[in-house]
């Protein structure tokens, strides 16, 4: 049956993809502290009377675009998280709508279950995040809360079913992160060694693995920049 819900606002979408923004998901969230007060229950007195949107890079082309702002050779601290709300602030208000981060808190937003909660993300073989477009490369530079409630996009696949090979599940060199779960003292150690080069430079070897990842047209430069900030 057709939604009697409004359509997600194409504005919006289009003024983020100018900025190279893509809409990764979007959600009737439950009530939530990390949610501003206008949101309010809805009608059936269990959901969140708004909708969610959650906005990732857009490729190819992001870190392209990223690196030409202000931000990136200012030399101030955090410049991705400072050119993403200098970007989705004002994209927010002027969709009636409040802006949200990974970064702020606490309380921090919770964007892994926001992204599960979407449909258009899971939980891979090893735990990470996986994206139906992006893959293991999946990330999100920010959510739109919106007061109002819109109609959804159709639920996805979960990409990993019917992925035969499932490379992720060995493609960490020291083992460090698998099904069994993640060995982060196992992981930075091998990342601060000679061996350990390739993933600083060119992005985890497990999300590169994901086949998905390798169709998306993620620079290694974006992943340089990422292992730099983890280590």
């Amino acid at each position: 049956m057709p939604s009697s819900e409004p359509p997600l606002p194409e504005a919006l979408i289009a003024a983020a993809l100018r900025e190279r923004l893509a809409l990764f998901g979007a959600l009737h969230p439950d009530p939530d502290p990390c949610l501003p007060e206008s949101a309010g229950l809805g009608p059936d007195g269990g959901k969140n009377s708004g909708t969610l949107l959650l906005f990732g890079p857009a490729e190819p082309g992001f870190w392209d675009h990223f690196t030409a702002q202000p931000e990136y050779s200012d030399g101030a601290p955090d410049p991705l998280d400072r050119w993403s709300k200098r970007v989705l602030v004002p994209l927010a208000q002027a969709a009636g709508g409040t802006a949200l981060f990974p970064s702020d808190g606490p309380p921090y937003p919770p964007f892994i279950a926001w992204a599960l909660a979407s449909g258009q993300a899971f939980t891979s073989p090893v735990g990470l995040l996986v994206h139906h477009t992006a893959g293991l490369m999946v990330s999100y530079r920010g959510a739109i809360y919106l007061p109002t409630r819109h109609a959804l996009p159709v639920t996805a696949a979960n990409p990993c079913e019917s992925c035969a090979a499932q490379p992720c599940r060995t493609a960490c060199p020291v083992a460090a992160l698998t099904p069994a779960g993640y060995d982060i003292p196992a992981c930075k150690s091998f990342l601060a060694t000679p061996e350990g080069t390739d993933c600083m430079t060119q992005g985890c070897a497990v999300r590169r693995a994901c086949p998905l990842s390798q169709t998306y047209g993620r620079l290694p430069g974006q992943s340089a920049f990422h292992m730099k900030a983890f280590r």
